[in-house]
């Protein structure tokens, strides 16, 4: 990904330097100079910072860093960021920095900070870099690393490249190698997801699964996908300034929902939990906002799977072969659970919550009745005086009690 982007923008500078088995390359006997790219695009966190921290310094033996930087801030504290700035002003080579591909891009809050510890400046005109003024207007890459030559102490050997269209045009030189550095792929993924985006869509789809499994009975694949979204999750909300008020507000809002999961059916608990979860969005990071359509997207995903999805899924889980849930009011069953009010009984070979319907408890093994169904909650009496079932009057058969 880094490789594509950044060799977009430096194919202007790129097709005139011949490769390393050129022969003009190799003829021409001058010392190979070279010039490493790195990008830097996105909140600089942990993972950013370190990883350009290591660059800078291992830079002995290059004769040029260049950081293409499009970052809205740093999501570290300061001592990181003042390590950073050490790091590229004591670096083994030069260190210049261009701020681009497009008038999009910025170097803003602490990001700022590093242009003014660098050898050398410069972007795309137009670009937000606040109160810091760039030296060069380089519409691309290339442009600005043969801009830099010669200044700062910084020598890239350019030449002038006469292509006969047109003007001749100032280039590298051929015995200038440009490489690039890049993040190894685990470092890639957690720094994708120490965006506020990516942590808040992986929190939730994580806190969506539980309570899928919770529900459904067992652990599966959705255990282990909710496991790795919620510690995904959960590094890029250590990597941001998340607030506990925020990410307490969304526990409860996604707990207000499961409650009325359990019940079957959308009640108040679906209204505080949707309250809950909208504040708790709106509150979770400090300083940092996400786009409201994605908020809106998330919102709506939520409600749909638990309004809509997560009842359905339960009643599959849980049904019975009879057609027509009434079909089970007068079945026998026996109470799992103390049933005081509330508890587990077995009809049918498949547990169910229960509440009695009597002000006696029902204790763990005696036999009841279904008396009643709300939603996915049965509503269970006592077998010995509970009221005798009409299909058994139907039948002509003993009354109970």
């Amino acid at each position: 990904m880094t490789v594509l982007a950044l060799g977009t923008v430096v194919s202007g500078f790129a097709a005139a330097r011949p490769s390393a088995a050129d022969p003009r390359s190799q003829a021409d006997g001058d010392e190979r100079v070279e010039v490493t790219v790195v990008e830097i695009s996105g909140y600089i966190d942990r993972i950013q910072a370190r990883f350009l921290r290591d660059v800078v310094t291992d830079s002995t033996g290059r004769d040029l860093v260049v950081v293409r930087l499009d970052s809205g801030g740093a999501v570290v504290g300061d001592g990181e960021m003042r390590r950073l700035e050490q790091a590229i002003a004591r670096a083994g080579a030069p260190v210049a920095i261009w701020v681009g591909p497009s008038r999009s891009a910025r170097a803003e809050d602490g990001a700022e900070r590093l242009l003014a510890a660098a050898d050398a400046t410069g972007g795309v005109e137009g670009v937000s870099t606040e109160s810091f003024e760039l030296d060069l207007d380089a519409p691309t890459l290339g442009d600005f690393i043969v801009a830099i030559d010669g200044t700062a102490g910084i020598d890239v050997p350019t030449e002038v490249v006469d292509e006969g269209d047109g003007p001749p045009q100032r280039r590298l030189a051929s015995n200038v190698r440009v490489s690039f550095a890049e993040p190894s792929f685990a470092q890639q993924l957690l720094h994708a997801v120490s965006t506020p985006t990516a942590a808040y869509l992986l929190l939730t789809i994580g806190l969506l699964l539980v309570v899928f499994e919770l529900f459904t009975g067992g652990i599966g694949v959705a255990a282990a996908v909710a496991v790795v979204c919620i510690a995904l999750g959960g590094f890029g909300l250590g990597a941001l300034p998340t607030r506990p008020l925020g990410l307490a507000l969304l526990l409860f809002g996604v707990f207000g929902y499961a409650v009325d999961v359990q019940v079957g059916v959308p009640r108040a608990w679906t209204v505080i939990g949707t309250g809950s979860f909208v504040a708790g969005s709106f509150l979770l990071f400090d300083g940092l906002s996400m786009p409201l359509l994605a908020m809106a997207a998330v919102l709506g995903g939520v409600l749909l799977f638990m309004v809509a999805g997560m009842p359905a899924v339960v009643r599959t889980r849980f049904s019975t072969p009879t057609i027509g849930r009434e079909s089970m009011v007068g079945e026998v069953g026996t109470a799992k659970t103390n049933v005081s009010p509330e508890g587990v009984v077995t009809v049918r070979d498949a547990p169910w919550r229960a509440r009695t319907n009597r002000a006696t408890p029902i204790k763990a093994g005696d036999d009841v009745r279904v008396a009643a169904i709300d939603g996915l909650l049965l509503e269970v009496e006592p077998l010995d005086g509970a009221a005798e079932d009409y299909r058994e009057r139907a039948r002509g058969g003993p009354r109970n009690g």
